[in-house]
């Protein structure tokens, strides 16, 4: 059971630097995490827990929050805000906080599920990103094709959970309902003991019987789920996603909105991006923390990169990395990166590669 109580509390987080997979500098929730049954996703902790009977706190008056919080601290873009789950068809709390985030030219991300609402309008500077939560085909289609008639600048973050959404079967399926998508992305998420017996619960997975013809399958799910470490088909599972994005002409991570413009905050995600995918697949370990520290100090320079890139070369700011500065001046010039691209190409590996 779920019960919502209305309440003045609007979390609302600035975060200093790009992370992976959202890269906002701004995050807003109108709700409290944990709101669906039986498996909750708390999609900015990026875990699964198990919840039966809850309270969903609802932010009461989000615009007077927000400004509010405003003047407290500026909110600065790309701004994220989580409107997952059944709670926003109801009180449409996250479309609120876009709608203020629009009127304060505020580019943001509207996070939204399986079972939510996309926003009513079409805010400038926005993003719709689809989380196909539960693997409900019918509600997910639907969602896929509203999207599309109407034009949004949309794009798809699939929650990564084993056995559910790791199989390829299902991924290749959403792949194909999703084309015409902004990105087609994955997200990690974490699944504590208890979200995983629900998880066995609902697709079935339970340890063999001697007498059940399939023993073999069973056993070996049951066992993945519940005695294995899960990063490592996580992982990969992560790089089928992104094989899949590049098959259907979307990029492969959550686009941030005004992803055009040359800012130090775009610069600095550029360069996480490549570093975070050679740390998942253990390549130039020393050179990717290189290029961590690079992308940090790209975001706290004082003045914008592009400036410094027209004055003088990049190799002047003595805290990057010489690969951050080559990959950064062609950023910069053309919009893409040769590093980059390797490693994002890199990235891209289909787990049925050879099967």
């Amino acid at each position: 059971m779920i019960i919502y109580r209305k309440t003045s509390h609007l979390r609302l987080q600035r975060v200093p630097i790009p992370e992976p997979p959202y890269w906002a500098a701004t995050i807003i929730a109108p709700y409290s995490p944990r709101r669906a049954e039986p498996i909750a996703i708390d999609y900015l902790e990026l875990q699964a827990t198990r919840a039966e009977r809850f309270e969903v706190a609802v932010c009461d008056d989000v615009r007077d929050e927000m400004e509010r919080a405003a003047q407290r601290t500026r909110v600065r873009e790309p701004v994220l805000i989580d409107a997952t789950e059944s709670a926003e068809v109801v009180f449409r709390r996250g479309e609120e906080a876009l709608e203020v985030c629009a009127e304060n030219d505020n580019a943001a991300i509207l996070l939204v599920s399986s079972r939510g609402a996309l926003p009513d309008g079409s805010p400038d500077g926005a993003t719709v990103a689809i989380a196909p939560w539960p693997l409900e085909f019918d509600r997910v289609q639907a969602l896929f094709d509203e999207a599309r008639a109407r034009q949004l600048r949309w794009g798809v973050v699939v929650p990564v959970m084993y056995p559910v959404t790791t199989n390829l079967t299902a991924l290749a399926q959403l792949a194909e309902a999703a084309h015409g998508a902004l990105f087609f992305a994955a997200l990690p998420i974490d699944i504590d003991a208890a979200a995983r017996k629900a998880i066995a619960e609902s697709a079935g997975v339970q340890p063999a019987r001697a007498d059940d013809p399939r023993a073999d399958d069973r056993d070996e799910s049951y066992e993945m789920l519940f005695h294995t470490d899960l990063e490592p088909i996580h992982v990969a599972t992560e790089r089928h996603i992104a094989a899949l994005a590049a098959e259907i002409g979307s990029e492969d991570f959550i686009v941030p909105p005004r992803w055009e413009r040359r800012t130090n905050w775009n610069a600095s995600v550029l360069l996480t991006l490549a570093a975070s995918r050679m740390l998942a697949m253990k390549r130039e370990v020393e050179t990717a923390w290189r290029i961590v520290r690079s992308a940090r100090a790209v975001v706290q320079l004082e003045k914008p990169i592009e400036r410094v890139a027209e004055a003088a070369s990049l190799s002047i700011i003595e805290s990057l990395d010489p690969i951050s500065v080559e990959a950064l001046t062609e950023w910069i010039e053309s919009g893409r990166s040769s590093f980059v691209d390797h490693i994002n190409k890199q990235w891209r590996l289909r787990r049925d590669v050879g099967v």
